[in-house]
């Protein structure tokens, strides 16, 4: 297939592209650069089955020739990114989803949106299920991602009942490895390079609350799986294995041989306390779970925040 990823430059992007390319698939990449960055898919430029066009998504899209996917993933996905850019978070769920839709329509393709388990917000319940709502504050801070991702599957299951377009949406939980910004904000990243530079670990609130980490290369082994499926409503991928932000601190702590302390700051606005994917329809549906422990991914990713801290 020839393959169209919006944000492409991005961490996720980038690992998608590989994957794809190694797949013996055409992968066309489309990013604005606001928080992707050419070097996470520079060792691709060489390809002949690679192209990369530099292009704002919220603004009309036009890409020449057969397209048989579109990969919707271009946005801010870091907390501290979505509260530095709140206005272009809403656009590029907004506009850039409807773009999106629109070039697949023309094109016949079938349409991917990564969506987030942020569409649950601050859930009530524990683990989350698809069929769980959520528990949103859409005029909170954190309002410009999640209710920007609630409405981009509204707008992709438009396009689905009234088009007939096929799409897939994946609801991707927290997700980390090589690639990750070194500023990112979110606490893999954070975590590891205080802990690399013996500064001290800000762990949020009294560190109690959990989150579910998956490492890149199984996520994007689900995104692949739904993509080939023909399931058009949304599909929990992340990793049911729930750990808290101190366990998680002190494990980063430990594995990077760090001299840092851990420090607790404030709870940050609408900051999710549980965050755990109930993940029975992808392994049903899909036969995926993730394989990678989390003690191996942290050493390649924490191998990885070394060579960029040299």
């Amino acid at each position: 297939m020839r393959i169209l990823i919006t944000g492409g430059a991005g961490f996720l992007g980038s690992h998608i592209s590989d994957y794809l390319l190694k797949k013996g698939h055409t992968v066309v990449v489309m990013d604005n650069l606001l928080t992707g960055s050419i070097s996470n898919i520079e060792h691709l430029f060489g390809n002949p089955n690679f192209s990369f066009i530099r292009h704002d998504v919220t603004n009309y899209i036009h890409v020449p020739g057969e397209i048989n996917a579109i990969l919707h993933f271009a946005s801010p996905a870091s907390p501290d990114d979505y509260l530095k850019f709140p206005i272009p978070t809403l656009k590029v769920g907004a506009l850039g989803t409807h773009k999106a839709l629109g070039l697949a329509k023309e094109k016949g393709a079938i349409f991917m949106l990564a969506s987030t388990s942020e569409v649950y917000g601050d859930p009530e319940i524990n683990p989350q299920v698809e069929s769980y709502w959520g528990n949103v504050n859409p005029i909170g801070p954190r309002g410009v991602y999640d209710e920007a991702k609630r409405f981009a599957e509204a707008l992709a299951m438009a396009y689905h009942r009234y088009h007939k377009m096929p799409v897939r949406i994946i609801r991707i939980f927290n997700t980390y490895g090589p690639r990750m910004r070194l500023n990112d904000g979110r606490a893999v990243p954070n975590f590891m390079t205080q802990a690399l530079k013996n500064k001290p670990i800000t762990v949020y609130g009294d560190g109690t609350q959990t989150r579910s980490l998956c490492y890149v290369s199984d996520l994007v082994d689900g995104i692949y799986r739904l993509l080939m499926s023909d399931i058009n409503t949304p599909v929990n991928v992340g990793n049911p294995q729930e750990l808290n932000m101190l366990a998680l601190a002190e494990m980063i702590k430990k594995m990077a041989g760090s001299k840092s302390k851990i420090v607790l700051k404030p709870l940050p606005q609408d900051d999710p306390r549980v965050r755990r994917p109930d993940i029975s329809r992808a392994k049903k549906e899909l036969g995926w779970k993730p394989k990678v422990p989390l003690e191996k991914g942290l050493e390649e990713t924490l191998a990885y925040f070394r060579s960029k801290l040299k």
